[in-house]
Order: structure tokens, then C-alpha cells, then sequence
């Protein structure tokens, strides 16, 4: 299907956005909203976010911890099942189909099998249609195509304990609990180079199912993709733009990829908001993360080393502003025992509770040397 050349100016932008839209990071689960209508201001996240990682958690199918095959991962199901937890955003994956529609799926291919054969179609290939009849569906008795995944070199049939329908971005809207706010990573293959009319395409396709059903849900935007990171930055204004990157643990043809310092220039070069890093890449190189501070970005990370409460709390005294886990109940409990979010304006924070309460600095400040220190005292995040 060819696609239509789109101008940014025939785009909706800020002029055109619903009153209704929410104009900051805000939900009743957190203290304070947060402007972000100036990224050379600045901003500051009101407290330390737990987000659920393809809502309740990402699927390890080979696995033999149950947890990571509870609920199908980018599901209805998955979303609201995170929300009987006290996170405060869930993550998930954007793709737009032939025609045009918004759909929530990690993988660039879906595989399936029929009659022996394995069979594997591109999500952006495929029609609405064609995409919801994968999987378990909604109308009764229907029966869908068979659903597999290829991990760790092997193709495995993708069997969970809950299992849900596909869903779109629209769905994710309507039926996700309200109190849950939306980091949506927007999804490009990063085999592919794209052209700028075909981004603008697909990030306005997205923007108008947003910009119609967000309302005042709390909506950050990322992607890996820094093109279209820097067209979601102007294409709109209402809602944050994070860098997604994995710290120079992967080394990309796009050098704007490879490094923490690469990213830092290209949210300020863009206007983005922040940066959303692979742990592994921020404990590798913690003088960084001063640097993210005073460019006035806010940083969030991801990975498997998120799952661990101490190093949750490691990243908590480093700056971090957020993680993204799977393991949402465990890191969610964690954080609240660990971390007692400050109830005020002031600048203190206490760690752990009842007669042991510590009070401290939000925020602390730690040299290199120091933070280098605080890395040996948890020898199983230096084995990366």
C-alpha cells in the first residue's frame, strides 16, 4: 500500500489538540503533576516511577519462573492486572498496520503454523483484521490462527497461564484502569531505514487515536527509533518525549544510539524531555548520570537488572527517576518499603519504617568515586 507524503504542518499539533488533553504527567497516584511545556526550563518527575513492563510484565516463554508467564504480555488483561498494584504507569508497544490502525505488539513478525508450516508475517504488513485474528478471540467459539515466538533461537508455541486478545491502542484507552498512566514505546524495526514522510505517517495515525481518547490520562511517548523521538517532539507539545537507548551496551549503525552522551545531545538538540536507558548501560557508566542532570532531563531505565530491589534502590540514590519492571507486585512492595515517597514540599524522604525510619535528602548527591563504591557493594550488578 503506497503511502501518502504527510507535511509536519498538516499534522495535528498544540492548536489542534483537544481541551480535555492532559497537559501534564499527572495522576491521582502521584503528589504533583509535571509541566512539560518547556524542556530548557526543565521539570521534575514528582516521585521515584514504577512502570510495568508490557503491563504485568514481558513473556520469557522459556522460563521456568511462572511470573514471566502469567498474563499475555501487551494485553488488556496484563495492563489491568498491573493496576491492582500501586504502579503508576504502564509500558507498551506501538505498531500501525497497513491500514492505517494503532495496534499494541512488541515483535516486528508474528509466527504461526498450519499444517506443519510456520508461517511468519510483518505486523505493519498486516490489516486490522488480518492482525486481531492471531491468537485467542473475542467472539465466542471463534477459534484464531495459532500464535508462536521466536526466543533465544528456538520457536515456542507463546503459551501463558491468562491469555487475552490482541488489542489496539484505542482498546488500551477504553478499557485500561483510568488511575494507570501510558508510556508508549511507538515500535520501528531497527533493520529498516525509514524515510521522514513514512514516520510522519505513522506518528500522526498514532497522535490522532491519542489525542482523541487520552483525555487526562498521564501519556509519555519513547522510542529507540531518533527520528521519530525528534518528529513526536514536534509534531506536539502536550506530552513528554523520552530517548530510548541502550547506553553503548549494543553498538547501532545510527551513532546516536551508541552512548548515554549521545543521547543527552539529542534530546537537547531536539527538545526532548528524557532518556530511558538500559541499566546495564547507566551502571556502567554513572558519571553520566550527573550529566543527564544538568541538562535538565529526566531519566528512566529498563532491563532484567530492574527486577532486583536493590538495584532499584542503588539507581534511587544514583538520581534515577523511574524503572521499568516485569516483576511489578515484588517492585512495587519493594519500593514502597524502601522508599517513602515525601508527602510534602519538603526535601526529605525516610527509608524503611516504623521505629528504624532514617530520614534523608531527596535526591542525594554522590561523586564517582562514591557511587563506584556504592556498585561493589552488590557484587551480582557488576556482572554484566
Amino acid at each position: 500500500m503506497a503511502l501518502k507524503a504527510v507535511h509536519v504542518s498538516d499534522v495535528p499539533n498544540l492548536d489542534q489538540v483537544p481541551e480535555n488533553a492532559s497537559l501534564s504527567l499527572y495522576s491521582n497516584r502521584f503528589p504533583k503533576g509535571m509541566d512539560v511545556s518547556s524542556s530548557r526550563t526543565g521539570y521534575k518527575i514528582p516521585k521515584f516511577l514504577v512502570i510495568g513492563h508490557r503491563g504485568s510484565g514481558m513473556n520469557i516463554l522459556q522460563s521456568s519462573d511462572r511470573r514471566m508467564k502469567a498474563f499475555k504480555e501487551n494485553s488488556i488483561l496484563s495492563f489491568n492486572a498491573a493496576a491492582n498494584s500501586p504502579v503508576d504507569f504502564i509500558e507498551f508497544d506501538v505498531q500501525v498496520t497497513k491500514d492505517d490502525c494503532p495496534v499494541i505488539f512488541h515483535d516486528d513478525f508474528i509466527l504461526s503454523e498450519e499444517n506443519g508450516t510456520i508461517y511468519e508475517k510483518r505486523v505493519t504488513e498486516l490489516s486490522l483484521s488480518e492482525f486481531l485474528c492471531y491468537g485467542p478471540q473475542r467472539e465466542p467459539g471463534t477459534v484464531g490462527k495459532s500464535l508462536l515466538r521466536k526466543t533465544g533461537g528456538k520457536i515456542l508455541s507463546w503459551n501463558v497461564e491468562s491469555d487475552d486478545p490482541f488489542c489496539t491502542l484505542e482498546e488500551a484507552f477504553e478499557k485500561v484502569n483510568p488511575c494507570l498512566g501510558f508510556n508508549i514505546e511507538v515500535k520501528f524495526d531497527d533493520h529498516v531505514v525509514y524515510q521522514q514522510d513514512h514516520l510522519i505517517h505513522v506518528l500522526q495515525a498514532i497522535l490522532k487515536v491519542v489525542f482523541e481518547y487520552g483525555k487526562d490520562r498521564p501519556i509519555i511517548f519513547s522510542s529507540f527509533q531518533p527520528d521519530a523521538a525528534l518528529l513526536l517532539r514536534k509534531l506536539q507539545s502536550i506530552y513528554p518525549v523520552f530517548f530510548l537507548t541502550n547506553g553503548g551496551t549494543e553498538i547501532y549503525y545510527d551513532v546516536r544510539r551508541n552512548s548515554l552522551e549521545e543521547a543527552i545531545n539529542l534530546c537537547l538538540d531536539g527538545g526532548l524531555q528524557g532518556i530511558v536507558s538500559e541499566i546495564k548501560g547507566v551502571l556502567r557508566n554513572p558519571g553520566a548520570v550527573p550529566k543527564i542532570k544538568e541538562a535538565k532531563l529526566s531519566l528512566l531505565t529498563y532491563g532484567k537488572l530492574n527486577n532486583v530491589p536493590e538495584a532499584v534502590y542503588l539507581q534511587h540514590l544514583m538520581g534515577v527517576e523511574g524503572v521499568i519492571v516485569d516483576l511489578v507486585q515484588e517492585i512495587t512492595e519493594a519500593v514502597s518499603f524502601m522508599i517513602k515517597q515525601p508527602s510534602g514540599d519538603g526535601e526529605e524522604e525516610v527509608l524503611l519504617e516504623g521505629e528504624d525510619q532514617i530520614p534523608v535528602k531527596t535526591n542525594p548527591q554522590f561523586s564517582e568515586r562514591e557511587l563506584s563504591f556504592l556498585l561493589k557493594l552488590i557484587p551480582a550488578l557488576i556482572q554484566l
